[in-house]
């Protein structure tokens, strides 16, 4: 894996952490998605789109076509076989044939259905391979178009539901392509051969079967026109309530202890209800297509049948004829009920595609510009020059900021929540970008920097530690993914970690569980630091890094933290005042705005907002 990822990685933590509620809280209002320009498209768009996904698949598209071809024809020439067997071996009008003709006649029809059931069984067979490999191209894009989506996308959309396009909207429009694909194209085979030998065979019976055509369409037309509206509503409905059920389980704590089950349970049962109303709508409205065809289909053999009868007694029309044409107007309709017979699965398909390229369409992060730089590293000098920036237009969070941090130097940002501490943080590695004024490293606009290269110079540790399922040794080498064991180790003993994984069964090969739930808060976020350390990135900033952990550990952490300031221009985000007083600078925020900075002896001296935070006459919130 090549170095840009790198920083990514390391800044994998600050992505994971983006301000969501809790789900208790968050409610259903909480799962809706906001992308931006996704608009509803027409079903020729979505089917344009879905056959990028099968351009390397030609040889074997062709080879379905060509078995459709060879399953279509062998079963209608099978069925047409029955009007010279009626005429010469069983209704002639003179003399009838022998039994071993009729025999070798039926042997041919055998041999002929056994072909077309044959050549259907190889075309499922290379539908099903087509659709997979469909299927992986499509989850391939999507994730790598999800690598390269900003913050604030993770921000305002719901894991849960970012989860269920993963999975229910592609194996939706996977089974789609697996069989309805496959029944389309030999449907309109199907048709198209009935078509051919209806005329052969009688071309007013044939005239009179076509008329019932464009009703069949109206009606169609008519039933999907409704059916794609509350398609697209269930997969939504289905997005939210897997969001809920994502963001529960990972809050059961939350709700345990604020005895929050039963309205969980509650909000759950009414995005339970809300889905269920939604797919039964959807599902009632698709399938009137069949019974509705049915029934046109049923109208059309009967007229059909009536007519060949007709015929039979006023012009002598041989029964072997009559009898094969009313067998093709009942096949006539059969490919149209089998499509009616999968207007769910298309109608949940074309949902889910929807659904799929919201994403894909969503806006990346802002390409870097073309001659921006690529640096391998830094002195660390940091400055912020009038800066200005807020989530929402008109809506400033930052205001005017300006300050300079010299490398190797330790700032701390104090103040009370909302301030601006963590938006302050979230701008250095420009996961936003800021309205007005300038941030620099080394005296150069970090917007003129490459993202990945700033962000291979920049290391976060975060009060929220993420930790990945594997060994110990794998979770510190994402800070730095080409590191040796000893490099990993080395990082390890600066943090303060290496004695108690020696203390673990395995040692650094030990295994953790999803986000590290076998260890203790601080032992993940020793872990945490290590990662940090490793990563030997110049730009240290830390988020409230030892707010959640006991004091025990919190001295475990802050001596690791010292080892790792060392020629490093560390942002310290706090709100324990105890852990910044050796900062070289503090600067005091209240409502977007540096109101105080200074050394801890200057600012309890000045006896501003510092010292009343200091000593309790004021509260950090």
């Amino acid at each position: 894996m090549d170095e840009n990822l790198q920083g990514k990685y390391r800044s994998a933590t600050l992505q994971s952490a983006s301000p969501k509620s809790p789900a208790i809280a968050k409610g259903a209002g909480g799962m809706q998605t906001r992308f931006s320009g996704a608009k509803p498209r027409s079903v020729r768009q979505i089917a344009k789109r879905l056959s990028a996904f099968l351009k390397g698949e030609r040889l074997f598209l062709a080879a379905s076509m060509l078995l459709i071809l060879v399953h279509v024809s062998s079963s209608l020439a099978a069925s047409y076989m029955l009007r010279p067997i009626i005429n010469i071996y069983i209704a002639p009008k003179e003399g009838r044939g022998s039994l071993a003709g009729l025999a070798l006649s039926l042997a041919a029809m055998a041999a002929l259905y056994l072909l077309s059931a044959g050549a259907y069984y190889f075309l499922s067979r290379i539908m099903l391979s087509i659709s997979q490999r469909a299927q992986t191209n499509i989850r391939k894009e999507l994730f790598s178009k999800m690598q390269k989506l900003p913050v604030q996308f993770y921000d305002q959309n719901s894991n849960g539901d970012l989860m269920s396009r993963f999975a229910n909207d592609v194996d939706a429009v996977g089974e789609m392509l697996n069989s309805t694909t496959s029944s389309l194209f030999s449907g309109a085979a199907t048709l198209a051969g009935t078509i051919f030998l209806m005329f052969s065979t009688n071309a007013l019976l044939a005239a009179l079967a076509l008329l019932f055509i464009p009703l069949t369409a109206v009606v169609i037309k008519k039933v999907t026109d409704r059916g794609k509206v509350h398609y697209r509503r269930q997969q939504a409905a289905l997005g939210s309530l897997n969001g809920y059920i994502e963001e529960s389980i990972g809050g059961q704590k939350v709700i345990k202890v604020f005895c929050h089950e039963e309205a969980t349970i509650g909000e759950f049962s009414r995005l339970n209800l809300d889905y269920r109303s939604k797919q039964i709508k959807s599902h009632s409205i698709g399938s009137l297509i069949m019974p509705l065809t049915q029934c046109i289909n049923n109208l059309t053999y009967a007229t059909v049948a009536c007519a060949g009868v007709l015929l039979v007694a006023a012009r002598g029309f041989d029964i072997g004829g009559i009898t094969v044409i009313i067998n093709y107007a009942r096949q006539f309709g059969r490919p149209i009920n089998e499509l009616s017979g999968q207007m769910n699965t298309i109608y949940s398909a074309l949902a889910g595609a929807e659904r799929i390229f919201e994403v894909i369409d969503s806006e990346p992060e802002q390409a870097d510009s073309p001659d921006a730089l690529e640096l391998e590293s830094c002195e660390g000098l940091l400055s912020l020059e009038n800066v200005t920036f807020g989530y929402r237009p008109g809506i400033p969070v930052l205001k005017n900021i300006s300050l300079k941090v010299q490398r190797g130097e330790k700032a701390a940002f104090v103040g009370s929540t909302g301030a601006g501490k963590t938006t302050l943080a979230n701008l250095i590695p420009r996961f936003y970008d800021i309205w007005e004024g300038r941030i620099s490293v080394d005296g150069i606009d970090i917007r003129a920097i490459k993202r990945d290269s700033l962000r291979n110079l920049t290391a976060v540790i975060l009060q929220d530690t993420h930790l990945f399922a594997g060994s110990i040794r794998e979770n510190i080498r994402y800070g730095r993914l080409d590191a040796t064991d000893q490099e990993v180790e080395e990082a390890a003993k600066i943090a303060n970690a290496h004695s108690f994984i020696l203390k673990m069964k395995d040692g650094y090969d030990a295994f953790l569980d999803q986000d590290g739930a076998n260890l203790s808060q601080g032992q993940r976020q020793l872990l945490n630091i290590a990662r940090a350390a490793l990563s030997k990135a110049p730009i240290l900033i830390m988020d409230e890094a030892t707010s959640s952990v006991d004091a025990r550990s919190e001295i475990f952490i802050e001596e690791g933290l010292r080892r790792l300031h060392r020629a490093r221009t560390t942002l310290v985000i706090a709100h324990r005042l105890s852990t910044v007083r050796d900062a070289d600078k503090i600067f005091v925020m209240e409502r977007g705005e540096i109101i105080e900075q200074g050394d801890h002896d200057s600012l309890v001296k000045l006896g501003g907002r510092y010292f009343e935070l200091l000593t309790g006459k004021a509260e950090l919130v």
